[in-house]
């Protein structure tokens, strides 16, 4: 948590205690946020709190005031780097789980670290950053939010979320001339799907519990399409905090190019992935009942053509 800067420092706008109708402050004008970073190897950075900090003596996640404006991903990532020098890149963004008071609200943004770091203190706030495997965070004491919500949290941790996209159904679902241009129609379906996927889904979406996911990507493009510049349309993809790839089961988002079926291509798609993953959960954006049918059978879920039109019209 950042406290106020010495009196010589600008102070932003949020840094400011919220208070609430039972008397209990809240640090963070505009709310807060925290950086849940998930080493798979290593475990949960967390950060031990001066003891001249709001709970200090305690174990949390690094993290702090928002900002007027700043989405709570942002704040959480800022502060992350600021407190214990997390570079953004080295994240893939996986969920948020948030604590809304009415008057006060934190964010809980949980990323899975893709590159290795050595975090840094940055700031006279930590007494020490330390990787905890995730079966040791409960022998220590923990800030008694972060106490509160680890639990849930740690539930969570190993879900795996893919959504496989029937790009030549989901094209064909809207009357916008697509019949005339079909790899500009996957193109630009592809940059539509890249701004969702920065965005995240909301989780009732998804059926999934907490506030928001990020799931990977798979785009199977098919046909005339096949040759579409889609990788080139959805780079940069946000859902991680690097970039989209286009290669292997565990990249944020790839392109499928499928040389002969596109439906054999998302079959093998969703086998491949559950293969790989027999726990993840595989969700295929597709009208067609058929192949709904056959991934079914695979252990996957459908979501209709609709679905995923009414989440890019809803993403700003």
């Amino acid at each position: 948590m950042t406290l106020p800067p010495p009196p010589h420092l600008p102070r932003d706008p949020g840094d400011a205690w919220v208070e609430g109708p039972d008397g209990r402050k809240f640090w963070g004008r505009f709310g807060a946020a925290g950086l849940l970073a998930h080493d798979e190897r290593r475990g949960i950075l967390l950060q031990h709190r001066v003891e001249w900090s709001h709970f200090g003596g305690t174990w949390g996640l690094p993290g702090g005031a928002r900002k007027q404006g700043e989405s709570a991903v942002d704040g959480a990532l800022r502060e992350a780097n600021e407190e214990a020098g997390v570079p953004r890149e080295s994240l893939q963004l996986r969920f948020a789980s948030v604590l809304d008071l009415g008057f006060w609200s934190y964010t809980t943004v949980a990323a899975r670290v893709v590159e290795p770091f050595e975090p840094v203190i940055g700031d006279p706030e930590s007494l020490e950053l330390r990787w905890v495997p995730v079966a040791e965070v409960d022998s220590l004491p923990l800030h008694p939010g972060f106490g509160a919500a680890w639990p849930a949290l740690r539930a969570e941790l190993g879900r795996r979320v893919v959504l496989v996209v029937d790009m030549a159904n989901v094209v064909g679902s809207r009357p916008d001339g697509w019949w005339r241009d079909r790899r500009g129609a996957a193109e630009r379906l592809a940059a539509q799907v890249a701004t969702l996927a920065q965005a995240g889904v909301a989780a009732q979406r998804l059926d999934l519990p907490l506030e928001r996911w990020w799931p990977q990507w798979a785009l199977v493009v098919e046909g005339q399409a096949r040759d579409a510049d889609v990788a080139a349309a959805s780079a940069g993809t946000a859902g991680t905090a690097g970039t989209a790839g286009t290669d292997g089961t565990d990249a944020p988002m790839r392109v499928v190019r499928a040389l002969h079926s596109g439906d054999d291509s998302i079959v093998d798609t969703v086998r491949e992935l559950r293969q790989d993953d027999p726990a993840a959960q595989v969700i295929v954006v597709t009208s067609d009942r058929e192949l709904q049918e056959r991934v079914a059978a695979l252990g996957a879920t459908a979501r209709g053509a609709g679905w995923l039109l009414d989440q890019l019209r809803m993403t700003p």
